[in-house]
């Protein structure tokens, strides 16, 4: 799965550009850098190779150190970093890589805004939030400074609308923006616990239309955990008063978080005494927020750098962590990203001033599931929490070796007086924070390895290319041993694919199915341990999803959020299989991304057996109601019959058209979800219904009942995709550390 020379783009290239080689870039690599990396002309063409995107990226940050005073060190350090960058050892997060050296310049991640409790704060942070996704960014917010609804607005002697209904207003406009296409925008809603609000926060995301581009979570305080142990009341404060205004039982609010994160995976939990107990700078603010996969808490109006590195690629031929690079690896990350202070363009000056007074870095990791399996060690082994543990510890160790000798060199950041490292006695640092483990959900992708410290997604999986060819993605490391060992065949790495596990595959030799372990191969008690064994030596926080199974209890959450509090987590999110499915289909826009890829579909014409089993839909249109009777064979959806009620003439035979070409298609191999996308959202003069039910033609109202049976099989079997199919290709979609990734063509997306 990774080629030894760079892969040539199909698009035309600036003439006369040269084109040296580089090592270990993946098809599936290739294709995320194409569509979302690489610079481009204003007609779309692609202008420059992925080596040239390194370089640019390299060019850049090494220009920071004329800053210093060290004009003579840029060339070799742009050298260092486009080898550390080319040999996928080190990637920064996304905006780094797209923005560098382009006329944007906008280089971060993640930012928090502050909303006050005024209508001006509120649509100043709108208006914020605004630039920051129009220039490729991420916000995280705090809502719990706004009055609850029916609360009193003195100004008008009127009443409040409280903090959910402003949050709508926030999805709207992140709706508008979409951030040019590159990168979708995204949120982080938080409310505290004690807001009297807080029951109906929990519950705004019920509604699969509701507030689309956030990510949720609860801020989570240290008395309320202790009043759901004991069973106790705990304080409801109105935030304009501060004062009590009622208390609940905690056991029933954590009950009701518990139902809802089971039902749809929100909302999560952040931790807010613990992110405050590890703010290194109280005396500049308290942090309230953080970004929108949870793992960088932030002060308001502070962004915060991320990169990466490929622990994959920390390890000896002899099977052993390779200690010295990834020292090495460290300290070079650490000056690349304090580097990316000073070469960022920052969309507000606000955040300019607050970023460079703490100048917090977040230097993470990925490939930790790929490192275990170099190692031999199984991901829910006890060996494995072990090493978690050496591993993060060193980083953070020589992170802050790193960025002490930068302090030295550059001086210390801004509000290290003041701050708890000088109250410590600590010798002063450049960056007051320097470790954080995000998603890299994309990122991982173009360094063919496995995402932060997730588990494996899978070991294969099918990947639908063009309209209707299939093929069969393996993970490159599997395929190799499978290779060496003589048990590699196509139809092997098919079945896996279909089956979604290795464990119980008889052909596959027990030492080498014990250390390749998915998401789903392990328990959530497994997750949360090596969510806490990282979190342990993490300056901020850690992403991570836990995955349940689809039959898990509500009552098996609530016991690893305990977990997660108990173990000091800062924070969890979770995901059971199969309860999004719903939601997916309910994004208007999205109809045909939920549809799964049919697995075993050949692409000969298949004859009719002399008997199919099948559903009948009735569906109201405006030409009265359309019967849609859909039948399957044992490789899948067969042939689909329409009735029309008491209408007849032209409305009757162009469905029953349909009917026959939608079953010639299915007949002869093509997905059920080409059809749907064909067919919805075609309208005529006679639509009928409203919102989510309207019907806007006979061809939509065909396309919809092929929803409705595609989503009925779905229910019955979850295992077919975590989170529904990807909507550029098709492929499974993926929860990991709160985004839904496809590893297939590398979409992602974070709310």
């Amino acid at each position: 799965m990774t080629s030894n020379s760079e892969p040539r783009s199909t698009t035309k290239k600036r003439p006369g550009t040269p084109s040296p080689a580089l090592a270990g870039l993946s098809p599936n690599a290739l294709t995320v850098l194409e569509r979302r990396y690489l610079k481009r002309s204003p007609e779309g063409e692609i202008l420059e190779t992925p080596t040239e995107m390194f370089r640019r990226v390299a060019h850049t940050i090494a220009e920071a150190e004329k800053g210093f005073g060290n004009a003579d060190r840029v060339t070799e350090l742009e050298e260092t970093f486009f080898g550390m960058m080319a040999a996928l050892d080190f990637l920064p997060n996304s905006p780094t890589l797209m923005n560098a050296g382009r006329e944007l310049g906008q280089l971060s991640a993640c930012f928090v805004l502050p909303v006050g409790d005024s209508m001006e704060s509120i649509f100043e942070a709108i208006k914020q939030t605004a630039l920051i996704h129009k220039s490729g960014g991420g916000t995280g917010f705090s809502f719990s400074r706004i009055r609850p609804a029916r609360d009193v607005v003195l100004s008008t002697k009127g009443v409040s609308s409280g903090p959910i209904s402003f949050m709508k207003v926030f999805d709207a406009a992140t709706e508008t923006i979409k951030q040019g296409g590159t990168r979708r925008g995204a949120n982080m809603g938080i409310l505290r616990v004690d807001h009297p609000d807080i029951m109906d926060f929990i519950m705004a995301k019920r509604d699969p239309k509701v507030l689309t581009n956030f990510n949720i979570s609860v801020g989570i305080t240290e008395a309320f955990m202790e009043a759901v142990e004991k069973d106790r009341e705990y304080d409801i404060v109105n935030p304009r008063t501060k004062e009590v205004a009622k208390k609940l039982p905690a056991s029933k609010v954590f009950k009701q978080i518990v139902e809802m994160a089971w039902t749809n995976g929100e909302p999560g939990i952040i931790f807010l005494d613990r992110l405050n107990r590890d703010n290194p700078t109280p005396q500049a603010g308290e942090i309230e927020a953080t970004n929108p996969c949870g793992e960088q808490p932030l002060l308001p109006y502070e962004s915060c750098n991320l990169g990466s590195i490929n622990l994959s690629r920390m390890v000896t031929e002899a099977g052993a962590v390779d200690w010295d690079k990834l020292r090495w690896t460290v300290h070079t990350g650490v000056r690349f990203l304090d580097n990316v202070i000073e070469a960022n363009r920052y969309p507000l000056p606000q955040i300019e001033e607050m970023t460079r007074a703490n100048r917090k870095i977040g230097l993470g990791i990925m490939g930790w599931a790929d490192m275990l399996i170099l190692l031999g060690i199984p991901y829910n082994d006890p060996r494995a929490l072990k090493l978690a543990d050496e591993v993060m510890e060193f980083i953070t160790q020589e992170a802050r070796a790193a960025s002490r000798q930068l302090a030295i060199e550059r001086q210390p950041f801004p509000n290290f007086t003041g701050s708890l490292y000088e109250e410590s006695g600590s010798k002063p640092l450049r960056n007051a924070t320097c470790t954080t483990i995000a998603p890299t959900g994309t990122i991982s992708i173009l360094a063919n390895t496995s995402s932060g410290i997730e588990p494996l997604f899978a070991v294969s999986y099918l990947r639908q290319v063009l309209d209707n060819d299939i093929l069969v993605e393996v993970h490159p490391i599997f395929e190799r041993l499978a290779r060496e060992r003589g048990f590699y065949s196509p139809e092997l790495m098919k079945k896996i694919a279909e089956h979604g596990t290795v464990q119980d595959i008889p052909e596959i030799p027990l030492e080498i199915r014990r250390i390749f372990i998915t998401a789903h191969d392990i328990t959530p008690r497994d997750h949360i341990l090596m969510q806490a064994a990282f979190q342990k030596h993490t300056d901020n926080a850690v992403s991570k999803t836990v995955n349940f199974p689809h039959k898990a209890t509500q009552e098996e959450v609530a016991e690893v959020y305990r977990l997660a509090w108990k173990e000091g987590c800062k924070g969890v999110t979770i995901y059971r299989d199969g309860s999004r499915d719903q939601q997916v289909l309910s994004v208007p826009g999205a109809a045909e991304t939920a549809v799964p890829m049919e697995k075993g579909k050949s692409s000969h014409k298949r004859e009719r057996p002399r008997a199919l089993t099948g559903t009948t839909y009735q569906m109201e249109t405006g030409c009265g109601p359309l019967y849609v009777t859909i039948n399957e064979d044992n490789e899948g959806l067969f042939e689909l019959f329409t009735t029309m009620g008491k209408a007849g003439g032209c409305a009757a035979s162009q469905c029953e058209a349909i009917g026959r070409l939608v079953s010639l298609a299915w007949r002869s191999g093509v997905q059920a979800r080409q059809a749907v996308k064909q067919l919805i959202g075609i309208s005529c003069h006679k639509p009928a219904g409203f919102g989510a039910k309207r019907i806007t033609s006979c061809a939509d109202a065909v396309a919809k009942a092929i929803l409705l049976h595609t989503q009925a099989q779905l229910e019955k079997d979850v295992s077919l995709t975590n989170g529904g199919a990807c909507p550029d290709c098709g492929g499974p979609v993926e929860h990991e550390g709160g985004c839904m990734v496809c590893h297939a063509c590398g979409y992602s997306e974070c709310a």
